[in-house]
């Protein structure tokens, strides 16, 4: 009985051990599988890679984004090496004439719908523009207001040298809009070609103020004075932007469109007195 008893219990033991090796063999196949899952799934990408950006941007842009555009395209070069920024800056009706008589050009940045109108009445636009900014007018006067400039109608003040943007260009037609709605007339000593040309006048103290944009006066610093204006709230600017249709390299000018439409352009954008979309 003793013998039996003991044969019986070495049975149940030896059971036991190949239960628990059986066991052990099926965890590490368990284990094995799911760590070669793993490495597959990690090696495999479900969305491909985007293409390496290439090739020079070629953007016209309104002359009052000349100081934010230049940031966002040394920021965006930065982000894509091999990538190059190339901006000309001026009067947006000036730019969208360039563009519709065959300037090589990949992104239209303009300062009013009207002049971009210019450009997609003629089909050179791909889709429909987007509007990223818009800007508001603001008088510039010399350092100090020596001529206590404190209102629109007081650049109506006999004797005061007085610049304006040329009424084609948007912030000569901003402007005009705000004297119609003050009921105003005032006739400049020049009309500028650009916002920064009619700045510049009163930066050369060749003119006592001039209406242009408050992001101009921001970018001019001490240069200048900025008086504010509630007729300026009539007269805002919408800004929008578009690829055109011969762009050379549509891809990457797509990305730098993305890159002024993302939070980092609008902030850089921001910071330089834009107001928002």
């Amino acid at each position: 009985m003793k013998t039996r008893s003991v044969r019986r219990t070495r049975r149940t033991l030896q059971l036991a051990g190949a239960g628990a090796a059986a066991l052990m063999a099926l965890s590490a196949c368990s284990s094995s599988s799911d760590t070669d899952k793993a490495t597959d799934t990690s090696g495999k990408s479900d969305t491909p890679a985007s293409p390496k950006l290439s090739g020079t941007v070629t953007v016209f842009a309104a002359a009052s984004l000349k100081e934010s555009f230049t940031t966002l395209g040394k920021e965006f070069e930065k982000q894509h090496p091999g990538t190059k920024v190339s901006f000309n800056f001026g009067g947006s009706d000036a730019l969208a004439a360039s563009i519709t008589s065959g300037a090589p050009a990949d992104v239209f940045a303009a300062a009013s719908p009207k002049t971009m109108a210019i450009v997609t009445d003629k089909k050179d636009a791909v889709g429909a523009p987007a509007t990223f900014v818009r800007n508001q007018l603001e008088i510039a006067t010399v350092p100090g207001n020596p001529h206590k400039v404190a209102s629109l109608k007081d650049l109506t003040k006999s004797g005061l040298k007085v610049v304006l943007c040329d009424k084609t260009v948007p912030c000569g037609a901003a402007a005009q809009k705000a004297l119609d709605a003050g009921g105003l007339k005032l006739t400049p000593v020049s009309y500028e070609q650009d916002v920064k040309g009619a700045l510049n006048k009163v930066q050369l103290k060749e003119a006592d103020a001039a209406v242009v944009y408050k992001t101009d006066v921001k970018a001019a610093g001490g240069k200048v004075e900025g008086v504010e204006f509630p007729e300026s709230a009539k007269a805002i600017n919408d800004y929008p932007i578009a690829l055109l249709k011969n762009a050379e390299h549509a891809e990457t000018a797509k990305a730098f469109i993305a890159l002024v439409q993302s939070a980092e352009g609008q902030q850089v954008l921001s910071k330089a007195g834009f107001l928002k979309p």
